[in-house]
């Protein structure tokens, strides 16, 4: 369907958090990915070697080809745990002025430490992108 270089694989969710390191970056995926599985009731699947993504939506891309990607996801990158935020953050300032520590970019939001965040401010930002993607491609 799609060109895209990252797609939907086989590999295994569990042993790609089980690798992740350092403990700590590992400790806050997998409380980040129990809480993107309980909010979308999806089985996180591994798209490409590092992402962790749930459920899935097609989009036409800029090249006008129809694409898939994630609801929702997050990547344990060396840097910061990446979480993938896809109709952007514009209409949420309210919550990422409450979240704690972060950065962002058009659809990222990147957490150094989990701890340092209110967590259920992350719930509530993953709760209202899910909802919203699944408005805007029901």
């Amino acid at each position: 369907m799609s060109d895209l270089k990252t797609q939907p694989t086989d590999a295994s969710v569990e042993d790609f958090l089980a690798a992740v390191e350092p403990a700590r970056r590992r400790e806050d995926a997998l409380a980040v990915c129990a809480l993107m599985r309980e909010i979308t009731g999806e089985t996180p699947v591994l798209w490409g070697p590092s992402i962790v993504g749930f459920g899935r939506y097609t989009y036409v891309n800029s090249t006008r080809k129809p694409a898939e990607w994630p609801i929702i996801g997050f990547s344990p990158r060396k840097a910061a745990l990446t979480v993938y935020i896809m109709p952007g953050f514009t209409a949420q300032t309210d919550l990422l002025d409450r979240l704690g520590p972060h950065t962002t970019s058009v659809s990222c939001l990147y957490i150094k430490r989990l701890d340092q965040i209110d967590v259920g401010v992350l719930r509530e930002l993953c709760e209202w992108s899910v909802a919203e993607m699944k408005r805007l491609y029901p």
